[in-house]
């Protein structure tokens, strides 16, 4: 899969230096992959949640920090929208942040 808007997760990776590691694992397994659909997709992350039919957001870090992503699995493009703690994610409107550009 082609993942756009690395620099999202590096940035905030600065900011929280313990997501660092899990966001690196989760690039290289989305990146190394070719899912087909939503459901081929949760087959390597169970926890992957469909939200409103368009974000698909993944539990990163044991829980610890989210990632919110649209994906179009028949071009195989991974547009990362949003990383964000737990509590951001339980607190904010995380939908309204355009391309990531919340970093916590």
């Amino acid at each position: 899969m082609h993942i756009v808007k690395q620099k999202t997760l590096t940035d905030f990776w600065t900011v929280h230096r313990r997501s660092e590691k899990p966001l690196k694992r989760w690039y290289k397994i989305v990146a190394e992959s070719n899912y087909a659909n939503f459901n081929d997709l949760r087959k390597t992350f169970p926890s992957a949640d469909l939200v409103d039919g368009t974000w698909v957001v993944f539990d990163i870090g044991g829980n610890k920090y989210r990632l919110a992503t649209v994906i179009h699995f028949n071009k195989g493009r991974v547009y990362i929208r949003a990383v964000m703690t737990h509590d951001e994610y339980d607190s904010a409107d995380w939908k309204t942040w355009v391309g990531g550009q919340h970093h916590g």
